[in-house]
Order: structure tokens, then C-alpha cells, then sequence
């Protein structure tokens, strides 16, 4: 569960990164949907999917990741909301119970897509997939690292 949220933050916070500036016009979601196309063709490559594992896989992943960042960021706006200070004892504890909550919430959207993803990838892409995943954070903070230090500024990998 740690890396959704690391992912959540990363997309959210740390966005956008260096060959995606958000100069030149881009907005959010264009970030955002170039994003996801670039976590495309890593899951593509780490898990070794075929076109027809692709078609029938990613509309699946695309629809999971979408509840799963709808739980998080109503747990976030939650969160913010009590941060400002002036919340009542019942509203903080409301936002701690939501926080501990997140992670059964996102538990139980991935075990229902587990059992879909089943009829598309096999028993050894389906572990993968969980190491796809956090691959695919560790590198994108690797790049935000490599854009905040100056080094990787442009850069493609």
C-alpha cells in the first residue's frame, strides 16, 4: 500500500518532471496522461505483456489506479482539511480513522482487480506485476532526484 501512496505523491507532488515541465502549455492532465502511458510501456516491458495481454490489461489497470487515487485523494482533501488547524477533536479523529482505513480501502480495490487480472496474465506476470510496481516508483524518484539536483535535466531514459 506504502507505494501507491509513494506513487499518489510522487504524481502529485513531485510532478512534473524533467522532460515534462509544465511550461510550454501542458496542464495536469496531459502530465498526467503522459504519465500513465510512460508507466504503460514500463509494466509492458517488466512484465513481459503481449498485444493482446495489453488490450485486454491496461483498461482493467487504468480503471483500478483511477478507484484507487479517488479513495487516496478524498483521504488527502480530508487530511488537509484538519491540517489547517481549526478542526474540532471529532474531525481529527474522523481524518486519522480515514487514514488508517485507506490502506483496507486500497487493499480490497486490488483483490477485486486481482481476480480480473487473473484471465489476462499469467501466474508469474501477476507476481510481477506488484514488483513492476515498485520498480516503477523507485525510478521515478530516482528521476525526480536526478531533475532536483540538476543532473538529469531533459533527460529521457
Amino acid at each position: 500500500m506504502k507505494r501507491y501512496i509513494t506513487l499518489i505523491l510522487i504524481l502529485s507532488l513531485f510532478a512534473p518532471l524533467c522532460q515534462m515541465e509544465a511550461k510550454g502549455g501542458k496542464n495536469r492532465k496531459e502530465w498526467f496522461e503522459k504519465m500513465r502511458e510512460y508507466k504503460h510501456q514500463f509494466l509492458v516491458k517488466e512484465l513481459g505483456l503481449t498485444d493482446e495481454q495489453q488490450t485486454k490489461f491496461f483498461p482493467l489497470y487504468d480503471k483500478m489506479e483511477d478507484e484507487i487515487f479517488k479513495v487516496t485523494h478524498e483521504t488527502r482533501q480530508l487530511d488537509k482539511k484538519v491540517s489547517s488547524g481549526k478542526a474540532t477533536d471529532l474531525e481529527y479523529e474522523n481524518a486519522a480513522r480515514a487514514i488508517i482505513e485507506l490502506k483496507n480501502k486500497e487493499c480490497d480495490i486490488e483483490l477485486k482487480y486481482f481476480t480480473q487480472f487473473k484471465s489476462v496474465l499469467s501466474s508469474k506476470q501477476l507476481f510481477l506485476l506488484k514488483k513492476a510496481e515498485r520498480k516503477f516508483a523507485n525510478e521515478l524518484m530516482k528521476r525526480h532526484h536526478k531533475c532536483k539536483d540538476g543532473k538529469g535535466k531533459g533527460s529521457k531514459k
